[in-house]
């Protein structure tokens, strides 16, 4: 998959590793990127460092009626990379109800699903294209301290498997991106070492040009998922001792 010429959509571009993918984009020389954020006033700075290629698009994932508009809009899209993402910090049983829990499978989940739905058939018609989604490596091992938020990436992981069989006879290649701590937002609680959002995006756009199915972005990742191989009983232990941690740390 070459980038260059290639027109994307990021949803929850206007920020975070959202906002350093739309720069990669760029960098790599897409002819147009839509950013995708709940207001597109959050987008503008975006669009003003590159009025000529970068467009704002108002989209919720969890809207339905949007994801539409953007798939009529979006017509010349040959990479769609499912970004946005929710994390309300509650724990499952802890929670006052099932409100954050709901919202973040909308989001993590349901989202992405609903928008590759509705642009499978741009991405065929443009010769097959790509698709990314962002997930974490609390998709790997189950975080009872993340709530919704783990069992959500779950879903999305195995999505991206069922949607990589679904998609392969039209040549669109789905990427699943094993992100662990990155310095955003949604990670401000999480001391220790945090990983910078241009490196999440550099190793993700490399992982789309190699059609490569599922990579883990980061150490932390990695670790993870070496820990699942080597002693997955212990790996869940060391996961349920946070939910009684004063501090969540990455441990670096």
């Amino acid at each position: 998959m070459k980038l260059e010429d290639s027109v994307a959509l990021v949803t929850g571009g206007n920020r975070g590793i959202g906002e350093a993918f739309v720069r990669g984009l760029l960098k790599a020389g897409a002819r147009r990127v839509y950013v995708g954020a709940r207001s597109p006033v959050d987008a503008a700075h975006l669009v003003a460092e590159a009025p000529d290629r970068v467009v704002a698009l108002q989209l919720d994932v969890t809207k339905p009626d949007q994801i539409a508009a953007a798939a009529k809009t979006c017509t010349d899209l040959s990479v769609l990379i499912n970004n946005a993402g929710a994390f309300h910090n509650q724990t499952l049983l802890g929670a006052d109800d099932l409100t954050a829990a709901r919202d973040e499978m909308e989001v993590n989940y349901f989202g992405p699903l609903q928008l590759v739905r509705a642009f499978a058939p741009t991405l065929k018609a443009n010769g097959g294209g790509a698709v990314l989604n962002v997930l974490s490596s609390g998709g790997l091992v189950a975080v009872p301290a993340m709530g919704g938020y783990s069992p959500s990436k779950f879903a999305g992981r195995a999505a991206a498997t069922c949607l990589r069989a679904e998609l392969a006879p039209q040549g669109t290649s789905v990427t699943a991106l094993i992100v662990g701590s990155v310095d955003t937002r949604m990670a401000a609680h999480v001391a220790g070492r945090k990983e910078h959002p241009d490196d999440i995006a550099k190793a993700g756009l490399n992982a789309i040009k190699r059609g490569i199915d599922e990579l883990d972005t980061d150490i932390m990742a990695i670790e993870v998922r070496a820990s699942m191989a080597r002693d997955p009983k212990a790996l869940e232990r060391s996961m349920a001792r946070m939910l009684n941690a004063e501090t969540i740390s990455t441990g670096r």
